[in-house]
């Protein structure tokens, strides 16, 4: 079944529908959080740089990009068996895993606390909740899967890695637009105020060998279901 046409055709619309979900939840968060800015007088280069600087708002972006070429593709060339590319098999599985890490963090560290003052709930929960569930189903029963190499795995810690350093260097060099503190993190846990180096460190090596040992876990999935290509 997982591998018929009509499975293929179903989930390739289920792509397009999840993708166009999540393109109007981030863009309803970036209307309010600009409006709000606007508002209250607030520096709008700032704001909208912070806004694009959270890793759930990179990490949802991402999966709109991936999730329509994955469904686009199928209607092009309209071929169920035919497997992945290899970059687009990549993409689904390292995006899948960053979706994935955003729906834990947020929902075992985050849920609860406001950080954008302008959330709104319903984009709020299609960005940590639902597109990230979606993602993990696609990992389990989407189609025209490819069997990675295992070295795929460790490639999805590179961006991770970028974005911490990104956001420990940017960090202190920001004023905060709502609360005016000399220093803007985009989550509490990053932030060594409150407990010292010690804790955002052992928070980030949590959190990286989370991501590396689930990103093994979608391409073990993808080489136990994945279509052979020789």
């Amino acid at each position: 079944m997982l591998r018929s046409r009509e499975w293929a055709t179903g989930w390739s619309l289920g792509r397009l529908a999840v993708a166009a979900l999540i393109a109007a939840a981030v863009l309803a968060q970036f209307v309010s959080t600009v409006s709000e800015a606007v508002a209250r007088g607030r520096d709008l280069a700032t704001v909208t740089a912070n806004f694009f600087s959270f890793f759930t708002i990179l990490s949802n972006l991402s999966a709109v990009v991936v999730l329509v070429v994955a469904g686009v593709r199928f209607f092009v060339r309209g071929r169920a068996s035919e497997v992945d590319p290899p970059a687009l098999a990549t993409a689904l599985a390292w995006i899948s895993t960053y979706m994935i890490v955003t729906g834990v963090v947020y929902n075992l560290l985050l849920r609860g606390l406001v950080l954008q003052p302008e959330t709104i709930g319903w984009s709020n929960e299609i960005m940590h909740v639902w597109g990230p569930l979606f993602l993990l189903l696609d990992v389990l029963i989407g189609p025209n899967r490819r069997r990675l190499p295992w070295s795929a795995a460790f490639g999805a810690a590179i961006f991770p890695i970028v974005w911490i350093v990104y956001t420990l260097l940017r960090a202190p060099l920001i004023t905060n637009p709502t609360t005016g503190a000399p220093f803007w993190y985009p989550y509490p846990f990053l932030d060594p105020a409150p407990h010292g180096w010690g804790s955002v460190i052992g928070y980030i090596v949590v959190i990286a060998s989370g991501i590396i040992a689930l990103a093994f876990g979608v391409v073990a999935v993808g080489r136990a279901r994945g279509i052979r290509t020789s």
